[in-house]
């Protein structure tokens, strides 16, 4: 039986739920227009999956993968969903704007549960291989075992955490809710685009709140610029 050294077994669950708390936050934002997280979900569970058995695999080899190219996937993917968002909490507005009642919602679209779970699974390939690479480290430092035990604690709290809060994130009044995952949606996108660049953001993660803050102004400006020139029609869905 190993030895549990703990400031390693911390600095596992610490980088853990660090990481893997973006993956939440961007899942929770992902199914803000969706009847379930199901699909986000699975995708991020599917793209953290992929790195750890790629990092089992090839051990120290993952650390020369070229993390740009997931950078830019990501990027690419969540501005694509942004964009399907902003064009939904629209017809949220408009929709109360005209104070009537939501037409019954209409059969998902195939594409957008392909998005929804290529979303989910670039967003966890990311985060995943900035903990394997952490952990790969401790574990080449001779702390492996320690190093894993406090990832899957970390992990695990993080989803009891997740499937606690969840429902109660989705209750939130529906169109603030949109306009606060189209923000994030764009914030992440617009951040890890300039990290793929070589963009080197000012307090480093940290930076994503300003981004969420500029992103919010400018989703809420434009939904009430939108809403001053469009005719008050119905919305159809």
């Amino acid at each position: 039986m190993f030895a549990l050294y703990l400031p390693v077994l911390l600095a596992a669950f610490v980088i853990t739920v660090l990481e893997m708390t973006e993956v939440v936050a961007l899942v929770l934002a992902l199914g803000a227009d969706e009847p379930t997280l199901r699909h986000g979900a699975a995708g991020a569970v599917a793209g953290c999956a992929t790195v750890a058995l790629v990092a089992l695999a090839t051990g120290a080899a993952l650390l020369a993968f070229p993390r740009a190219y997931l950078l830019w996937a990501s990027a690419v993917v969540l501005a694509a969903f942004g964009v399907f968002l902003f064009r939904s909490t629209l017809r949220t507005y408009r929709r109360l704007r005209l104070a009537a009642a939501a037409p019954p919602g209409s059969a998902p679209w195939a594409p957008r549960k392909v998005l929804q779970f290529a979303g989910g699974f670039t967003v966890g390939a990311v985060e995943a291989t900035e903990v394997v690479v952490v952990l790969l480290a401790l574990t080449a430092a001779g702390y492996g075992g320690s190093a894993i035990v406090g990832a899957v604690v970390g992990g695990a709290m993080l989803v009891g955490v997740a499937l606690a809060v969840g429902e109660r994130v989705r209750r939130i009044k529906i169109a603030w809710l949109k306009v606060g995952a189209t923000s994030m949606l764009f914030a992440f996108s617009v951040f890890w685009a300039g990290e793929a660049a070589g963009v080197a953001w000012p307090g480093s993660d940290l930076f994503l709140v300003p981004l969420f803050l500029i992103g919010v102004a400018i989703v809420r400006g434009a939904v009430a610029g939108w809403l001053r020139v469009a005719p008050p029609r119905p919305a159809t869905g």
